[in-house]
């Protein structure tokens, strides 16, 4: 161990279980003996909220705050320009994306490639170009370079702005969202030219406008939720609910958004969790889920459970407590007469300030659209509009198969067993997301884009429009790094 480890070490309680303190080796090991940034200082902060409740964990908070202070008085960090360290790779990088343009230039001049290719091909090679100098910057920097470090302990700033203060600022988006072909080659520790310079001030002056409108829509999108939520009350203990919502991974291709297990925490499970092989019972349904509880059941190798829901809480008014599970504020069950449903408004209406307004482009013929991102796409969900850039999404189960008529994309579903089909004209620029011969569900979206929860509704029932509702909604805030409760 180290001094600097036993400094860190004296104000947090040395009972926090990131230590096995039953093994007589561990008896004098330090609690925390990991690199702790501001996650892993929540972490911390949570595990003492749990084992020693509010009162001590804001002493153990003003400690640490003092010990901070005390030792950044010492001896804090500094930054100078030169910590800005530009990777040497970038200039080669650069110059092999601007040879890669010219043979795209000159393809596209023998007319090899049509405009909007040429288009695409140029936009790719940029965003390649940048993220492979952000790649060489990020091997680059020093542990202890003090931009980075700032960066990486979450104290301020992020990868991003690194990348723009010593890599590349790469594409820019013009007024109406349409990328700029020439991206911004220079830093801000080199310097911008004048072009670069003039293409950089149009972002900067949308990020303000953005912002100014951005309140005021987060005020209004708060004000209509809290109008439709202010009814919902707990009202009694137990509505005595025998469905449930079933919960699982949710996931943004292969990335997870939200696990399992964070979903079940605070929950309580609609049936008795039993052993397979033995039919003991491994946790009640009357048992609130903890932590430990959750990771017994992901460690079973269970994807999907149901849990209670206040979807399917049968309480005549209002909602019960086993239906809504734990208060958030106090990890404990929620008490009667609490008034949950202004709680979720608000806690949907807050972070609206922080979604950010854009809708940005994605490279690519096939996927050309605006994805609607952010505030609106949230507003867009709540209030069931057909969203823009529709999926075309299948009515019935069955084989996928296509068909081209009269230079048209069809893709025709057949289901085998019942002998009907049905066919899709997918439209021009659409991407499909199905192939040749998959088996699919009814619901199932043939292109890329947002689902109109009316269609789901009438093809799949109201427990997949719930699913939808609930995964589309965190998708948003997740991406852009706001943590929310399903409740």
């Amino acid at each position: 161990t180290t001094v600097g480890k036993m400094i860190f070490n004296q104000p947090i309680p040395q009972d926090l279980g990131f230590v096995d303190r039953t093994k007589p080796e561990n008896r004098f090991r330090l609690e925390v003996e990991f690199l702790v940034g501001k996650k892993q200082l929540g972490q911390i902060i949570d595990r003492c909220i749990k084992t020693h409740g509010v009162p001590k964990t804001s002493e153990v908070l003003d400690a640490i705050k003092a010990q901070g202070y005390k030792y950044s008085t010492k001896s804090g960090i500094t930054v100078s320009v030169s910590d800005a360290t530009i990777p040497p790779q970038k200039k080669e990088i650069v110059a092999g994306a601007e040879k890669k343009i010219d043979t795209i230039t000159d393809q596209y001049k023998m007319g090899l490639l049509s405009n909007i290719e040429r288009y695409n091909a140029v936009l790719k090679t940029w965003t390649k170009a940048t993220e492979d100098v952000s790649t060489a910057l990020q091997k680059n920097l020093d542990r202890y370079n003090p931009i980075f470090m700032m960066a990486d302990s979450g104290a301020r700033g992020s990868m991003s702005q690194i990348r723009q203060l010593a890599g590349m600022r790469g594409l820019i988006a013009n007024t109406s969202g349409k990328t700029i072909e020439i991206p911004i080659r220079s830093n801000y520790r080199e310097g911008l030219n004048i072009l670069e310079y003039f293409i950089a001030s149009r972002g900067a002056r949308k990020g303000l406008a953005d912002t100014a409108l951005r309140t005021a829509d987060s005020g209004y999108l708060t004000r209509r939720l809290v109008d439709v939520s202010q009814d919902v009350i707990i009202r009694e203990d137990d509505c005595g609910a025998t469905e449930g919502l079933e919960v699982y991974d949710v996931k943004e291709g292969k990335e997870v958004i939200e696990s399992l297990h964070e979903r079940l925490i605070g929950r309580y499970l609609l049936e008795d969790f039993v052993d397979d092989k033995t039919g003991k019972v491994l946790i009640s349904k009357d048992k609130l889920l903890d932590d430990a509880d959750a990771s017994l059941i992901e460690n079973r190798g269970v994807k999907r459970i149901k849990i209670r829901s206040i979807l399917t809480c049968r309480a005549k008014h209002g909602i019960c407590k086993k239906c809504y599970g734990a208060d958030l504020a106090t990890r404990k069950p929620v008490k009667v007469g609490e008034a949950v449903g202004i709680i979720a408004a608000q806690s949907i209406g807050e972070p609206g300030t922080q979604l950010t307004m854009r809708t940005f482009h994605t490279g690519g013929v096939a996927s050309a659209e605006d994805i609607t991102q952010g505030l609106p796409r949230v507003e867009e969900l709540f209030e069931g509009r057909k969203p823009k850039h529709l999926a075309i999404i299948s009515e019935i189960s069955g084989k996928v198969s296509f068909d081209e008529v009269k230079k048209s994309h069809h893709v025709v579903v057949t289901n085998n067993k019942t002998g009907e089909s049905k066919s899709y004209l997918i439209p021009f620029g659409s991407r499909v997301t199905v192939s040749e011969g998959d088996e699919i569900k009814a619901g199932t979206r043939l292109t890329e884009g947002s689902v109109n929860p009316h269609d789901v509704l009438a093809i799949s029932g109201p427990e997949a429009v719930q699913d939808y509702l609930i995964e589309e909604v965190q998708k948003v805030y997740r991406m852009q790094g706001v943590d929310i409760n399903d409740k």
